[in-house]
């Protein structure tokens, strides 16, 4: 296992045989499951007839195996580990076999799995080769009966994809279901569930006036958290009829909850199988975050029926062919259904923190890579938040209505078929006309592209000369890049007027908000009739996934953030602002002197205060400092430290500043109305919670008084969670103690809300948070078999820079600890948890060795090919 080798884009052949129909019949038993497969099967017409079959399987005891009704001897086959090779196979012919698997013994939660007393399924990207011997690739797509045998008692509802054929009892108190899915599908889509579930249902009729089933299945203790998931399922549903004009397939859609699983989610055709934590809300135990979450999730999942489905991928190479364009769809749906600007702020502010630190550090890769090790690891930001900014970017290119079009012409030519990314683009221009030769190198570059940019204003002439110049850094494996196709939305903000003023290029009126392209190295662009001095207002609404370097003063920031007509960059203005005056604070650190804050932040912070700004929403976002983990990507050497100091003194510099000013703003925005995850309500929310953390920065008396107000009066989950989270992070343990137990005593029986009480916990600055999580890891609320948990207490803590990059080195060996102990039990989370360590060549020498040293421990261990590719890649 210690030297897996790569998969290779470039070495892609069609299978020589096609899979047309399965059937599987399932006897389930957490031990011993039987599963019985009826392979209709075909050779390719360009396959050699003398091609063997092959077929993947993995942990799996084969009882039998016949052609046509005929048993193989052992001698007409081989069977290795991974594979089942048959020589010599009719052109067309039926492949039968009979398995034995293990479900209550999978606790890599992938193929099939029992979890507390519940079957399941993920077979997204390489888990169905765990259930029986199949082709196991995307571009082998066939009808699918299935049928399911388990015990009625305790496993009365029996799922599969499709719609339900016949159903009845069996000897010795057992029973079947028969499901059939008419639709062509790869198998990574194929979902099975079993257990003791509840469920709730309701109809939606689409724009044709067919009437669809809606079930959410879930545990009897969760029937009461459904409401909005399903309600968020019937808009998503209705806003992609509106928008893409595309309607559900089938007559019955479910929804499964299940609280052991690796993703958030999984499109599996029909029925949804989705981690509790993406699919239970209720005001009492969810967040104003969550339930937007939840919203997206379900949306992102449902928009798969057609961009991921009906349309799928021709090998995984192609991931972001169903991510990226489904990941901007539900964006888009977001931000029709919610606050527009809060959502595109949000969405760019965790891309350019997190997405950008990957294009960064050592497992950079392209959003269709050329070369892989282990499929899983190559569900990042990379493929699905960069591909989302891409097909974004294809969008503003285009206009929606050629986008549209160009979406239309791809579902309908591909429509059941598995494709590539180039057929999507090239759908595109088909109908645009437009060359998009260059702008296919988004997907193959890695790294993230950074513009220089310089203008100047020539008064004589009236004119703005706009120079910008692009570059893209070596990343791994790709040491030069060629120039991207770049646009670029801007306007010019006059210092006079404060308005945006009317763009003229080469004799062509843009209007006052216009995109240019950046196609080459450099590019100048003048603008002509240009009435007086502008501030020059660039990569508007965030335009292009780049890095943009523009030297801007500070008067000239304080300026947009007063005057931009566009939201984002108004936010985005104050964000460099307060960079600025961090990185001042951050140097002061260093060299030991004197912190003083820059006035110019305080002074934007009062005018956003004491403004007439309607958004509440984007005033929270306006309001809020720019997170540690951003601060550290802006950093040529993070110095975890001093960016902690720096972030706590402008903090605590405005609460005492602003003191007066924060009170009025959360008194302003109290509420005793009845919860509802209305924007109206969360923007609300928003601002009071943030005017309570800058309290709380101080411990202003007042501010400790409305947070145990806030805390004790149990409005919503929201409310609370945020009041005892500064509770916990204060020094006032005499009041942060007696709330964590009394919250950690009501919520004990809820895994989820549990799951907020350990990360408030081991995401405080003080220095015991090591202790606590070397404790909360013995906590009966805790299992290292779940991932909820896992990320909850551990991904958590590794997100706690000033505490998990001590200088002893202990939360690195600590890190590595469970990650050895994962890597044994369930490798895809292992892989995913080792990333910080993975990042070790941003930081100083002493930490960089402490970090090297984990890795290489870690690489000392028997390794998956999941955590072996991360970490040979970290230290290569």
């Amino acid at each position: 296992m210690s030297d897996p080798q790569p998969v290779y884009l470039s070495d892609y052949q069609p299978p020589a045989y096609q899979v047309t129909h399965t059937e599987l019949t399932f006897d389930l038993d957490p031990a011993a499951t039987r599963v019985k497969a009826r392979l209709h099967i075909e050779r390719h017409p360009s396959a050699d007839s003398q091609a063997p079959l092959v077929l993947n399987g993995e942990q799996l005891t084969l009882i039998s195996v016949a052609i046509d009704g005929n048993p193989l001897p052992d001698a007409a086959y081989q069977l290795t580990d991974e594979v089942l090779h048959i020589a010599d196979v009719p052109e067309a012919f039926m492949l039968e076999s009979e398995v034995e698997i293990a479900p209550s013994s999978n606790t890599a939660l992938e193929g099939l799995y029992q979890s507390n007393g519940m079957y399941c399924t993920q077979c997204e990207a390489e888990g169905f080769r765990r259930i029986t011997y199949y082709p196991d690739r995307p571009d082998v797509m066939a009808t699918f009966k299935v049928t399911v045998i388990g015990n009625a008692t305790s496993e009365p509802v029996l799922l599969a994809n499709g719609n339900p054929i016949n159903q009845g009892e069996l000897e010795n108190g057992r029973h079947f279901a028969i499901w059939e899915d008419p639709h062509p599908k790869p198998c990574y889509l194929f979902a099975l569930v079993a257990g003791n579930l509840h469920k709730v249902e309701d109809s939606f009729e689409t724009v044709s006036g067919r009437n669809v089933t809606l079930q959410l299945w879930v545990e009897q203790e969760n029937l009461d958290k459904t409401e909005h998931a399903m309600a968020s399922l019937k808009r998503a549903m209705a806003w992609d009829e509106q928008v893409y004009g595309r309607e559900y397939d089938l007559d019955l859609f479910m929804i499964v909850a299940v609280n052991d699983f690796n993703m958030g989610a999984m499109e599996n055709k029909g029925l949804n199988i989705f981690n509790s934590a993406a699919v239970l809300t209720h005001p009492n135990t969810a967040t104003d975050a969550t339930f937007q979450n939840v919203e997206g999730i379900v949306a992102h999942e449902y928009f798969h029926n057609w961009s991921g489905n009906r349309v799928t991928c021709r090998d995984w190479f192609q991931l972001s062919l169903k991510e990226g364009f489904t990941v901007f769809r539900d964006q888009c749906f977001s931000a029709d259904t919610n606050s527009a600007p809060v959502k595109r702020i949000q969405d760019v502010s965790f891309f350019r923190t997190a997405q950008f630190a990957e294009d960064a550090g050592p497992t950079a890769h392209p959003i269709r890579p050329d070369h892989f090790i282990e499929i899983t690891n190559f569900y990042t930001l990379t493929i699905y938040e960069k591909g989302a900014e891409v097909v974004r970017m294809l969008r503003n290119l285009l206009g929606w209505e050629d986008f549209r079009r160009g979406s239309d012409l791809y579902f309908e030519r591909f429509d059941g078929q598995a494709v590539t990314i180039e057929d999507f683009v090239g759908c595109m221009a088909e109908v645009s006309g437009a060359d998009l030769n260059q702008f296919m190198r988004w997907y193959s570059q890695a790294g993230t592209p950074e513009i220089d940019a310089h203008g100047e204003y020539d008064y004589a002439h009236a004119e703005y000369h706009l120079t910008l110049r692009q570059r893209t850094p070596a990343t791994p494996g790709q040491p030069e890049k060629l120039p991207l196709h770049i646009p670029v939305r801007m306007g010019l903000v006059g210092t006079k007027s404060g308005q945006d003023l009317t763009l003229t290029l080469s004799g062509e009126k843009l209007g006052k908000d216009a995109v240019i392209h950046l196609t080459g190295d450099e590019q100048t662009f003048v603008f002509t009739d240009v009435a007086e001095a502008p501030v020059p207002s660039l990569l508007r609404d965030f335009s292009a996934p780049v890095k943009l370097h523009f030297p801007y003063s500070r008067e000239d920031l304080a300026f947009l953030l007063t005057h931009d007509s566009d939201g984002f960059n108004r936010w985005d203005a104050g964000q460099r602002l307060a960079m600025l005056a961090l990185d001042d604070l951050i140097a002061a650190h260093r060299n030991g002197v004197e912190k003083v804050m820059d006035t110019r932040v305080v002074e934007a912070f009062r005018t956003l205060l004491t403004g007439a700004m309607s958004d509440k929403a984007v005033l929270a976002e306006m309001l809020t400092l720019p997170s540690e983990a951003y601060i550290a990507e802006q950093q040529p050497i993070v110095d975890v430290d001093a960016i902690h100091a720096a972030r706590e003194f402008v903090r605590q510099s405005l609460a005492v500043a602003l003191r007066d000013e924060f009170v009025a703003v959360y008194k302003a925005n109290q509420s005793d109305e009845p919860y509802a995850p209305t924007p109206e309500q969360i923007a609300q929310r928003s601002l009071k919670n943030i005017a309570l953390t800058y309290l709380m920065a101080i411990e202003d008396e007042e501010g400790i008084a409305f947070c145990e107000t806030q805390f004790a009066a149990e409005h919503n989950m929201t409310d609370v969670r945020h009041a005892l989270t500064l509770l916990v992070h204060s020094d006032r343990d005499d009041i942060a103690s007696p709330a964590l137990k009394a919250f950690g005593e009501k919520w004990a029986h809820d895994p989820l809300v549990m799951d907020q009480w350990f990360t408030i916990q081991v995401s405080r600055p003080q220095s015991d948070v090591l202790d606590r999580v070397q404790y909360l890891m013995q906590h009966p609320a805790f299992s290292i078999k779940n991932p909820n948990k896992v990320r909850a207490l551990i991904g958590a803590f590794a997100q706690n820079r000033v505490n998990f990059h001590r200088l002893d080195g202990k939360g690195y060996a600590l890190l590595a600890d469970v990650v050895i102990e994962l890597n044994r039990l369930n490798p895809e989370i292992a892989a995913r948890l080792v990333t910080p360590l993975t990042r070790w060549q941003r930081f100083d020498e002493e930490r960089q060795q402490l970090m090297r040293d984990e890795l290489v421990r870690i690489k000392q261990e028997p390794l998956s090919s999941n955590v072996f590719e991360v970490v040979e890649k970290a230290l290569a």
